[in-house]
This record gives C-alpha cells, structure tokens and sequence, in this order.
C-alpha cells in the first residue's frame, strides 16, 4: 500500500510552512511561562518517518520520558504509559476525555456514529442496549455454539494440512473464522468465508483491513483532508474500499429487514433472535445508517481483535515451546480426554465448567496481550484546559492517549523482566489467575469505556486455544525469518502467520 507523500515543489512548500508551526508553537510553549508542559519526544513528521515500526519508536519514547508530547501543526499530542495519567483520564475526569471532533473526523468514514467514534448521549445509548446485550445468557450461550462449530472448521482445515505436511497462515484462518464468527452472532447469517465459499465475504474482509489500516494512516497524514477533497492517493483508496464495506453491509441488513416483514406477515414463520441485528430490530426503529455503524463497530472489536491475539499466542507458543506443552497438558486435564478422533464432537464437548479451570491457558493468553496489544494505541481528547496528576498542563483540544503496547514493556511497570513472556507472573501461588490493575494492563480499556467483550473475546480465544492445542503442536516454518506487526488499528502480524501443525499423539 503506497501512502508516500507526494514530491513535488508544492508539497515541499506545504512541509516547510508546517515546521515553521512547529517551530512557532515551540517558542510560544516557552513564553507561556504559567504553564507547565511535558517534554518533547518528537513530531508528526517523526512518527511518519517510522510509521513501519511506530509501536517500537513509542515505546522509546516512553522508555525517556514516561509521558511525552509530539508536536502537529494544530495540537499537542500527548502520550502516557503512567497508570495514574491513565486512569485520570479513563475514569478519575472522563467527561473532559472524550473521542472529540478531532477522533470523530478521521474515523467517521468508516465507523460512522459508532460506540467507538462518539461521546454523549449518542454513546450512552449504544452503551446501555450492548451492555445489555452482552449480559444476557441468550447471547453466551449462542455465541459460545458459533465459536466451538467455527474451531472445529479451522481444527479440520488445519488437520488436513498437517497430514499433508504443507505450511498454513494461521492469522489468515483465525481471521476468517472470527469473521464467520462474529457475522453469524451479528447478522444471524452464515459467512463461511473460512472455506472459500463467499467471494463477496472475502471483499468484504480485505477491503475492511484495507479500510482499517489507511483510516490509522490519517492519524500521521497532516495532508488527508486535502487528498480527500480531491479524492487522491489513500484517500481515494480508503473510499473505494469503504463502498465494498457499505454495500455488503447494507445488502445484509436489508436482507434481515425483509426477513423480519416476512415472519410478522406470516405467523407460521418463526424468527430466531439469537443474532445482534435481530435484536436490535426487534426494539428499535433504527434507519440503515444507524444499524451499519452498530454492527460494523462489533465487527472492528470482535473480529480483529480476537484473530490477532490468537495469531500472537501461536506465534508466541512457538518460540517458547515448554509454555505450549504446559498449556496442551492442563487442556488436556481439564477437559478429561484422551486422543480425539472426532473434532466436532471434542469441541461441542468443551464445557464452560472446563473452560473455568483453565487459570494457566487464561494466563498465557493475557501475557500475550501484555506484549502484544490488539489495540496499541487509544487516544482521547481533552475537551477543556486541565492539569494532569502529574503537574504538567494540557490544553483543550490537545490529543491524550495511552499506550497498551509501550506500557506492556515498561520496566517501571513490570519489573526488569518486562520484555519476557512469563505467564506465571499472572498466577498467585495457588496457581489461580490474578487480575492486575485496567489502569495498568490497559488491554481492555477501562472505566466507563471498558470493553463490554472482554469476557467474550476471553471465551472465544479459550474455545479455540483449547480445541487446537489439543490437536496439535505447533512450530514456525522457519524459524529465522524475523516477525513484525504491520501498523493499522488492530496489531496485525505483517505477511500473516505461517507455522507446520503436527497431529498429538496422546
């Protein structure tokens, strides 16, 4: 993907007027002597320049300076990895921490009127209506049926390439069977993009990563307003790829509106209303708009985020072998089972009372997150002048976000063996998992915006690790080659996952 900005006289011109803003706000920080502001790391254009590995060079940054602010041509942006900034502003002062017009316009496009994009009232309501969805037993107990029908798909693909000894992208798998996943438990329909059958299903996947990675591309591109009024470069692109999205989308949603006409005309027809959209519907008038932006932020947090930390664990199994067996041993315990013969079957089997018992698998999967983040990065905007716990100032209109991935790396934090994979760090001396601080792992958010998923996200991420791993041991198909995120909403594995499955023999 080419987001390379243009070379041209009048670009060069655009770029010097930019640093002399900086250059000015700089010097007006200086004579601004009543205000206390934090260190400077950088600018924009430095992020732009490290944009491939923009996760490394703030965690640097953090590694200095704890909290630092980049310089852009219209706000400061601050960024934190310190859990009492943290929790100032996802709790202590969340109404003056908000997603703000500035968040609004660059993920708009995509996400629309969102829970992800918007504040007030708008957020409230979604807020309330997920919040309730996720609590209901109806929504558990049927997304945990798509989840072990889904795993025993994916078991059975990669079954099939074991025996045959070829190599799989395991990323490219958990993301279309999370795909299938979360259309199935949101639209109530059947994807099956995992088996190649729905040409338009795997549009819809590409054009949406695609979608995803030049909306965050926006976030360091200070000329994406400009290239939009023109429809050029990734702006144009992103456009393209968001009509793929809409009109698969709307075509869905239109399908379930005539399904819903046609059952209440005709009493012989019952609707199962199971599925997100169904209930949705059922309660409210909602337009298409509103419906396409609900579903597709449920899409953004339950498709990405739980196919790309399963791509991490296996990634991560891989380089530290006796974690995996660890892992495959306690699966292997708690569900009671010999060698499996039939996958479908092992999976519909898979309890929630087995699942519970999984405390070293639930460990392992949120060291994992530690180090690996789905979301690296959160900003919110503070919407008037305040003074953080740390004494420093921020000014209204000033960008704050947190930083998951940089603060699963702190020493400060973590201890001196941060960097390590260490699950037992996550288990008491009974061998129980123990919750650390949201405002330190910061993961799953936290305060009023905590993810409502999470236990979710955890059940799905347990269901196929544990269907998987009892299968099957796992090793990179070449070990050497070095693996790297690729920078976009969600952490992706760059060029995806590729490993050799071999069947377990106990």
């Amino acid at each position: 993907m080419d987001f390379s900005l243009c070379s041209t006289p009048v670009a060069l011109t655009f770029i010097s007027l930019i640093l002399s803003i900086f250059i000015l706000q700089i010097l007006i920080r200086k004579l601004q002597c009543k205000n206390k502001y934090h260190p400077i790391g950088g600018t924009n254009f430095h992020q732009l320049m490290n944009f491939n590995r923009l996760h490394h060079y703030m965690t640097d940054l953090a590694g200095k300076y704890r909290t630092y602010r980049l310089i852009s041509p219209f706000r400061n942006e601050i960024y934190t990895s310190d859990p009492v900034i943290v929790e100032y502003i996802l709790k202590t002062n969340f109404d003056n921490y908000g997603k703000g017009s500035y968040n609004y316009s660059i993920l708009r496009d995509l996400l629309g009127d969102g829970i992800f994009t918007v504040d007030g009232d708008k957020w409230r309501e979604q807020r309330k209506v997920s919040s309730y969805e996720f609590s209901t037993r109806v929504l558990r107990d049927f997304s945990s049926i798509v989840f072990r029908k889904n795993v025993a798909k994916l078991t059975n693909i990669v079954s099939e390439a074991a025996n045959s000894n070829q190599t799989i992208d395991i990323q490219d798998l958990f993301m279309k069977s999370t795909l299938d996943s979360i259309f199935r438990v949101a639209f109530g329909v059947e994807l099956d993009s995992m088996c190649g059958s729905s040409e338009e299903g795997a549009k819809f996947s590409e054009a949406f990563d695609n979608a995803s990675a030049m909306t965050l591309w926006r976030y360091v591109d200070i000329f994406w307003k400009m290239k939009k009024a023109f429809n050029v470069g990734s702006e144009a692109k992103l456009k393209k790829n968001i009509q793929v999205v809409d009109d698969f989308v709307n075509k869905l949603i239109q399908k379930k509106i005539e399904e819903m006409h046609k059952s209440q005309n005709d009493s012989s027809m019952e609707l199962q209303k199971e599925d997100i959209l169904t209930r949705f519907l059922q309660f409210t008038e909602a337009d298409p708009k509103y419906l396409r932006d609900i579903i597709l932020n449920f899409i953004i947090a339950g498709k990405d985020t739980t196919a790309t930390t399963l791509s991490w664990f296996i990634y991560i199994l891989c380089k530290h072998p006796l974690v995996q067996e660890k892992v495959a041993q306690e699966i292997k315990e708690t569900t009671k089972t010999k060698k499996v013969t039939d996958i479908s079957e092992f999976a519909s089997s898979v309890s929630e009372e087995a699942l519970e018992k999984m405390h070293y698998l639930h460990a392992a999967l949120t060291e994992t997150l530690r180090l690996y983040p789905a979301v690296p990065v959160d900003g919110k905007l503070c919407l008037s002048d305040d003074t953080l716990p740390d004494g420093f100032s921020v000014n209204k209109g000033d960008f704050v976000a947190y930083q998951p991935y940089a603060m699963g790396r702190m020493r400060l934090l973590w201890g001196d063996d941060a960097e390590d994979y260490i699950p037992e760090r996550w288990l008491d001396e009974n061998g129980f998992f123990r919750q650390e601080s949201p405002f330190k792992f910061t993961a799953f958010q936290a305060g009023p915006r905590i993810c409502l998923g999470k236990e979710f996200a955890y059940r799905q991420m347990k269901i196929f690790s544990t269907v998987l791993l009892r299968c099957f041991l796992f090793e990179l198909s070449d070990s050497r080659k070095p693996v790297n995120y690729r920078t976009m909403i969600n952490l992706h594995i760059d060029g995806g996952l590729h490993v050799r499955a071999f069947p377990r023999v106990d």
